[in-house]
């Protein structure tokens, strides 16, 4: 049954020249970074609060100390590396069958495996900037930052350019999204529950016949799927 499943995607792939890659956690996972809603013990005993809350907009103009304690231990990975999806996306771009590469994940690794051109809807890790004076600043002046909270020179306090919660996604990012979504002809949705809004709600623009849902689990969404393969996207991404 998987194998059918997978030559019909290698079938798709190749009738396919506008191809929007859609995805999520599950894609980084493959490569060391655990999704951070995996609470595990360790994390019971280092936090008094939950990631949510940590990662919320109120919390870090409030307890910025704390923030970065979590930040730092759970949100970056310096050593790691892109893995088969990410450079199977980057190679199928450089041939002109992907258009773009939809990311709510923060780390990077889509641009470091090779593709250009990456919409990343929750922000970067690699890209900081003070709340004063609006300078940036690359994730290394947060990784060996004096202190506990990373200060700019001007005195203020340095905010990591992702989404937290509470906070509004892109105005141009998403309508860009929306575009190249309504636009594929393929559709390929990966290692993402579908259950953080609005970035979720995108995959609803899609106006053809060839959306691919790739996840370990079920999700919402699988009734909109026109191929649903439940299978770890390193193994799909290996075989085709």
């Amino acid at each position: 049954m998987l194998y059918e499943k997978i030559e019909k995607l290698k079938k798709w792939l190749r009738e396919s020249n506008n191809i929007i890659f859609f995805g999520g956690a599950g894609v980084s996972t493959e490569s060391g970074i655990p999704d951070f809603r995996s609470v595990d013990g360790v994390y019971h005993m280092n936090y008094k609060y939950p990631p949510e809350t940590i990662l919320s907009h109120r919390f870090f103009i409030e307890n910025p100390k704390e923030f970065y304690r979590f930040y730092r231990d759970k949100m970056i990975f310096n050593n790691v590396s892109p893995n088969i999806t990410h450079k199977k996306l980057a190679q199928l771009e450089s041939e002109g069958k992907v258009s773009g590469v939809i990311t709510q994940n923060i780390d990077g690794l889509h641009q470091a495996a090779g593709s250009q051109k990456v919409l990343e809807l929750h922000g970067s890790i690699h890209r900081n900037y003070c709340m004063e004076c609006h300078r940036f600043y690359p994730l290394s002046y947060i990784t060996e930052a004096h202190g506990d909270i990373p200060i700019c020179q001007c005195g203020g306090i340095i905010k990591p350019d992702v989404v937290l919660y509470e906070e509004s996604l892109n105005s141009e990012i998403l309508e860009t999204s929306v575009q190249l979504i309504s636009q594929a002809d393929l559709l390929i949705v990966g290692g993402t529950s579908l259950s953080v809004y609005p970035a979720a709600g995108l995959i609803r623009y899609y106006q053809g016949d060839k959306m691919v849902l790739i996840n370990k689990t079920v999700t919402s969404y699988d009734n909109l799927a026109n191929l649903l393969i439940q299978e770890a996207l390193g193994k799909v991404f290996n075989d085709i």
